[in-house]
């Protein structure tokens, strides 16, 4: 994933305004506008505008790590393979010269006053006897903190317990972090297991992105954490604003079913499901929705009972006999919709009975939003990006002044204005006019 070094200081602020304790930044040494951005945010936490941890990552290799220390985080971040298969084929390098060049960077690093982190990649695949030895050697040389990686998801929750357990056992003095990729599904779960063996620092990123399946995404994280233990880790009524930062700075939205913060996450279908929601909304949800800054919602369409149906109803204020709610179930229940509005239900309500009726109704905001491409971007990957924004539910490249027309749908202005701003801040969008929808009307093709 590459953001640009804008973008790298907006998610660092963010980061740190929902209370997550360490960020790490990324490493200097792989391109200027990384190192730029570093620099910004280390000058951010001196102004006080970021109160979060700032770590700085880089290869166990001296002059990076010398690139890390000059900037002065508060921690730099040493990585290296420590598996038999890394050592073998990455590093060619033999268990007892790899703990020498460990050794040796980290006591580097601390020679420079700057606190350190050792990484030991692969550390899930790696001989366990081994890789205690790794944490002790990191530690005596002066990392106060070690990550245990589990680099390709190999991990059980079994394994990760005992691993963390045995390692904190015979290195009692050493920080643990665990750093858990999702190739299997399983870092949440694994996490968990860490913590209970031991770790005392999770390593997430904001909605699970990472190498290849990612790592432990932090909504899901924090919010189970929170349900098994009790404790906030962040504010977990922010989750959904950081959630659409990222989303806006890498392209990539989260699925509907994403942990916590997807579409659906909080939206109930099944007729019997609402009717357990409606009468007490344990029956299907782990915590209320309130709690990770989200709203709960029924989908109206076939599958919908008659609790559900009523209870929209009377959301728009309106109250009339069992009878007619029944004749209403059974027109809902005859569409094809995907998924009924609000104004659909009106709609059926007012042929059913005859009646006009003055209903809340909860109607979405629509807009066009016309953009202009710069001349040096492919018009295909701009809208391609585009494509991938949250509230965005059309995109078309088009002849004439403008390049593309985008079709926007939001709750309300506030969401529609955050839309509009995360269109603008796709690169290769030059300008853009913004089209509300004032009235649709329906088109009858003979």
């Amino acid at each position: 994933m590459v953001f640009s070094e804008e973008w790298r200081v907006r998610i660092a602020k963010a980061l740190s305004d929902i209370g997550v304790g360490m960020i790490e930044v990324g490493d200097p040494s792989v391109a200027p506008d990384i190192k730029s951005a570093i620099k910004r945010i280390i000058q951010l936490k001196h102004n006080g505008e970021i109160t979060s941890h700032i770590v700085v990552h880089s290869r166990a290799v001296r002059q990076d790590l010398e690139n890390a220390t000059s900037l002065e985080p508060d921690r730099v971040a040493v990585f290296y393979g420590v598996s038999d298969i890394h050592l073998k084929y990455k590093h060619r390098k033999t268990r007892e010269e790899a703990l020498q060049i460990i050794a040796e960077m980290v006591s580097m690093v601390k020679s420079h006053g700057v606190a350190v982190r050792f990484t030991a990649e692969d550390a899930s695949r790696a001989d366990l006897d081994y890789l205690i030895k790794v944490v002790k050697t990191a530690y005596e040389a002066g990392a106060d903190r070690v990550s245990i990686a589990d680099t390709v998801g190999v991990f059980t929750p079994d394994r990760a317990r005992e691993v963390f357990a045995k390692v904190k056992a015979a290195v009692p003095g050493v920080g643990l972090d665990i750093h858990a990729h999702n190739d299997f599904g399983m870092a949440v779960a694994n996490s968990l297991a860490a913590v209970e063996g031991g770790a005392d620092v999770v390593h997430t990123t904001v909605n699970g992105l990472g190498e290849r399946a990612g790592i432990t995404p932090l909504q899901a994280f924090a919010a189970a954490y929170y349900y098994h233990k009790g404790v906030k880790l962040v504010k977990l009524e922010k989750l959904p604003e950081i959630t659409a930062v990222v989303e806006a700075a890498s392209g990539i939205t989260v699925m509907p079913n994403f942990p916590v913060v997807g579409e659906n996450v909080f939206t109930h279908k099944a007729g019997v499901h609402q009717a357990g929601v409606l009468a007490n909304p344990e029956t299907y949800e782990p915590i209320p929705p309130e709690v990770v800054g989200r709203g709960r919602d029924f989908s109206l369409d076939k599958y919908s009972g008659r609790k559900a149906v009523q209870h929209r109803l009377e959301r728009m204020g309106i109250s009339v006999p069992p009878e007619v709610v029944d004749k209403v179930v059974e027109e809902v229940k005859r569409s094809n919709a995907r998924r009924l509005r609000d104004e659909d239900l009106l709609e059926i309500l007012e042929k059913i009975t005859n009646t006009p009726y003055k209903a809340r109704v909860n109607r979405h905001i629509e807009a066009y939003v016309w953009l202009k491409v710069a001349n040096n971007v492919y018009t295909t990957s701009v809208a391609r990006r585009l494509a991938a924004l949250r509230n965005v539910v059309s995109v078309s490249e088009i002849t004439g002044e403008y390049d593309i027309v985008v079709k926007v749908v939001a709750e309300n202005t506030e969401e529609l204005n955050q839309a509009i701003e995360g269109i603008r801040e796709v690169k290769g969008v030059a300008s853009t006019l913004t089209s509300l929808v004032l009235k649709e009307l329906p088109v009858n093709h003979r």
